[in-house]
């Protein structure tokens, strides 16, 4: 028998965090709504496959693809996978599956098919329309923060604003854990304008300095981002962007997030 691309406990933790559906007329109720998980099903295989929207077969019995994208977007809108994200992280916690002694930054640049926001110029693709995939984990590799920018935009920029986008974690009585006590990233990052804030914050930083001989050391304890940002692009739909809304590819990233914390729970 096929594996489910949606198994039940997962569906478990997803159900009561979907926003509930508008109540329907008495005198002219319409047509009945799509059931959310054969929907979401559906929204995982093209994640998954890559495949394009109008492709999505129709004996899954998840509707057309423009009604995933639609729920896709109104999910995305309404906050859904932060929550889940939040709430895996929380299980990981309890199950002694975090470890906290350092956080790790990278990014990836990938292709996108035309414009569209949060897409830029790649310079590593002769300037063709790009985006990029900004990420942080703790030290093993678990996501705990994702951000998509245009191609263009300096690693840097985006250091501070993914330590702050990593939520409370909680999972455990006392304080939830949201400020690690450690950085780490490439030369990419090297710049004191964006360290001082996180030494003020009392984060410690160790990152790679610019004009600097290479072998640092950190590819011994920083290589794990790079393997989640594998991870990631196993997900084809993640390796182009073919979404012009990018709060499309952005639940997209949020939605393998969340399943990777998920398989990282299963092994716990």
């Amino acid at each position: 028998m096929a594996k489910p691309i949606l198994d039940d406990e997962l569906w478990a933790l997803i159900e009561p965090l979907l926003p509930p559906p508008k109540p329907r007329r008495e005198r002219y109720p319409g047509r009945k709504p799509l059931d959310d998980r054969k929907v979401l099903t559906g929204i995982l295989f093209v994640l998954q496959s890559g495949i394009p929207w109008e492709m999505l077969p129709k004996e899954m019995g998840c509707g057309s693809g423009m009604s995933c994208w639609r729920r896709l977007r109104k999910w995305q809108e309404a906050g859904v996978w932060d929550r889940l994200h939040e709430v895996l992280l929380a299980r990981l916690r309890a199950a002694g599956r975090l470890d906290w002694s350092r956080a790790i930054v990278d990014s990836s640049s990938i292709r996108a098919v035309g414009a569209g926001p949060k897409t830029g110029p790649n310079p590593t693709d002769r300037a063709r329309p790009g985006s990029k995939h900004h990420l942080i984990t703790e030290a093993q590799g678990i996501p705990l923060a994702v951000i998509l920018t245009g191609a263009n935009r300096n690693d840097v920029t985006q250091l501070l604003p993914l330590v702050e986008a990593i939520p409370p974690i909680r999972g455990k009585r006392g304080r939830p854990l949201s400020k690690p006590r450690l950085v780490q990233a490439d030369r990419g990052y090297d710049h004191d304008k964006y360290r001082r804030p996180l030494h003020a914050a009392g984060i410690t930083t160790q990152i790679a300095r610019r004009g600097q001989p290479h072998g640092s050391g950190l590819g011994k304890t920083r290589w794990v981002v790079e393997r989640t940002l594998g991870w990631l692009h196993n997900f084809r739909r993640l390796r182009i962007r073919f979404e012009r809304l990018a709060i499309i590819h952005e639940a997209f990233l949020e939605i393998a997030c969340c399943i990777i914390c998920w398989r990282q729970l299963r092994k716990a």
